[in-house]
């Protein structure tokens, strides 16, 4: 017999931090929509109960497109985590408005405060054989363009 959603997700959270208590420092990634195709879309409030009942430090989260949601369920995020915005695609060339992340930034911080967020790319440049449709003169300009805004807010 199959396990109900409920039951799974129980089960999914104790393996998970089954490993990370055996881990000396718990990170879990989180790519569930990268590559120029996507699998999956919809917001994290239906796996918002992922933040409280496992034991990760960090979650890097994909918030580069709409069909990533909105930051609300970041208000489930326990006070000793981390999030990680992916708010810089890896799927498409176009390079973000630096002014428009900040933005961003300061939205998902009305959830979690500030000192306990990062920016990051959404994920990895090549997360399939045939990677994304960026060139690497594309790759080092998103890089540059999530360091010196990651300098501009946090210093």
């Amino acid at each position: 017999p199959f396990l109900s959603s409920h039951r799974f997700l129980s089960f999914a959270f104790q393996t998970a931090n089954s490993i990370a208590l055996s881990l000396q420092s718990p990170k879990k990634r989180w790519c569930p929509y990268n590559q120029s195709k996507f699998y999956a879309s919809g917001g994290y409030d239906p796996i918002a109960d992922v933040f409280r009942r496992t034991r990760f430090q960090r979650f890097l989260l994909e918030y580069d497109d709409e069909r990533s949601g909105g930051f609300e369920p970041l208000r489930n995020v326990p006070e000793d985590r981390t999030v990680v915005l992916g708010l810089v695609t890896t799927k498409k060339a176009r390079l973000e408005d630096r002014g428009e992340l900040k933005q961003r930034i300061a939205a998902a911080a009305k959830f979690v405060p500030l000192e306990r967020l990062a920016l990051s790319p959404q994920c990895g440049f090549a997360s399939t054989e045939e990677g994304n449709l960026v060139t690497p003169a594309d790759q080092q300009a998103k890089l540059q363009l999530v360091a010196e805004t990651a300098r501009e807010v946090w210093g």
